[in-house]
């Protein structure tokens, strides 16, 4: 683990494809980056909770509602970024390790 870095530098390419993610502090700080670099393809995670929560990065998307429009991307990659995510985790608790609701399992 490395850092803190300036949001407004890390999300640049060479940044991207020197680490395997990115953790920011607030919603704000990864979100907009995240819609700027992949809107149709982007997956926010919320870490340490209980729970796993992945949800697309567009958002809501209720201006293109009934327009055909719509690209299931962003869905999918989060379903699958969640699938993995709680496989990860059940696969940790059957080998007695990390706590569930765990940042460093959240992020893993």
């Amino acid at each position: 683990m490395q850092g803190p870095f300036p949001a407004d530098t890390i999300f640049v390419k060479s940044s991207r494809e020197k680490y395997d993610g990115i953790v920011t502090m607030y919603h704000d700080q990864g979100q907009i980056a995240i819609k700027v670099l992949g809107f149709d393809g982007g997956v926010s995670v919320q870490g340490g909770l209980p729970v796993v929560i992945a949800t697309p990065a567009h958002g809501t998307a209720f201006n293109i509602v009934g327009k055909n429009l719509a690209s299931p991307t962003s869905s999918q990659n989060a379903l699958n970024v969640a699938i993995a995510m709680a496989g990860r985790r059940a696969a940790r608790k059957r080998e007695g390790g990390v706590d569930g609701a765990s940042m460093i399992e959240a992020a893993a």
